[in-house]
């Protein structure tokens, strides 16, 4: 009975040393991820901030300034671009920003746009009506594919079809704290910005009402890629976190089920030695 017992230890004990290999190599590929994902970050940042910049400076300067971008209706549908992961094994990335989203539409009238496979299905498993399924992979989507949404979602909102668009991310906050934001694109906000202490002079050409109508859905695009490399940093850096506690459980219950062998073969060793001695 003892061999048997000592057999079936370090069958469990080779598993996990396969499983802890396996965790231990994901948790390498989600840091060189996270890596690039966080240099995409910094490298899009300052392009975007320029076009923040630009609207900022048509709305504050021009106070007879309208558009259809900044005018609040009576909201009767929502549009929620919500971005999520391919895989799981991410710790509860892709859960907390879906449940953010659904708590957010509660019993609005909504439609959704879903990046990303885990959204796909979710929302699809809760009967909320899915505006297009073509960003299904988040993985292959770029900056080209964000102008696009952006651009669809600007026409459906000047139509009227949407009374409000918002996006559901995940913020990367760092390494060890990922947290699930939602923003709204649509209408946009007027922000009170302090003043900055220089007078700026800027002529628009043809003019500044042609020029903010062609941004908006540039920074959107801006905006909502943005959105998606935090969501990618803070994939990775969840599913870090999450390979690399797997691994320590792995070590931990290699640990146990090692000194269980020794003490199992210990005991094998001690009743072969009995039975010698009374057998003579």
């Amino acid at each position: 009975m003892a061999g048997v017992s000592t057999k079936e230890i370090k069958n469990r004990i080779r598993s996990m040393e396969s499983t802890k290999q396996i965790t231990k190599a994901m948790e390498m590929v989600a840091a060189s991820k996270l890596r690039r994902a966080q240099a995409q970050i910094q490298n899009s940042r300052p392009y975007f901030e320029i076009l923040r910049d630009t609207i900022d400076d048509i709305v504050e300067n021009n106070h007879d300034f309208s558009s259809p971008y900044l005018t609040g209706r009576p909201v009767k549908k929502v549009a929620y671009i919500v971005i999520a992961g391919d895989r799981g094994l991410a710790g509860g990335y892709n859960s907390n920003v879906l449940k953010l989203a659904l708590s957010h539409i509660g019993s609005k009238e909504a439609v959704v746009l879903p990046i990303g496979k885990k959204a796909v299905d979710f929302f699809r498993s809760k009967h909320i009506e899915i505006l297009s399924d073509n960003y299904a992979v988040a993985a292959d989507i770029s900056i080209g594919g964000c102008f696009s949404v952006a651009k669809q979602l600007s026409q459906l909102f000047r139509s009227g079809q949407f009374d409000e668009v918002y996006v559901v991310y995940t913020d990367f906050v760092s390494v060890l704290s990922q947290t699930p934001a939602i923003m709204q694109l649509l209408p946009l906000v007027r922000e009170d910005r302090k003043p900055q202490g220089v007078s700026r002079d800027f002529l628009y050409e043809p003019d500044c009402t042609e020029v903010f109508e062609r941004i908006v859905p540039e920074y959107l695009g801006g905006i909502l890629y943005g959105a998606l490399c935090e969501s990618r940093a803070a994939e990775q850096a969840a599913r870090r976190t999450a390979m690399d506690s797997a691994t320590s459980n792995a070590e931990d219950m290699i640990a146990d089920l090692s000194l269980k062998f020794n003490r199992a073969r210990q005991a094998a060793i001690t009743q072969e030695i009995t039975e010698i001695v009374a057998g003579s």
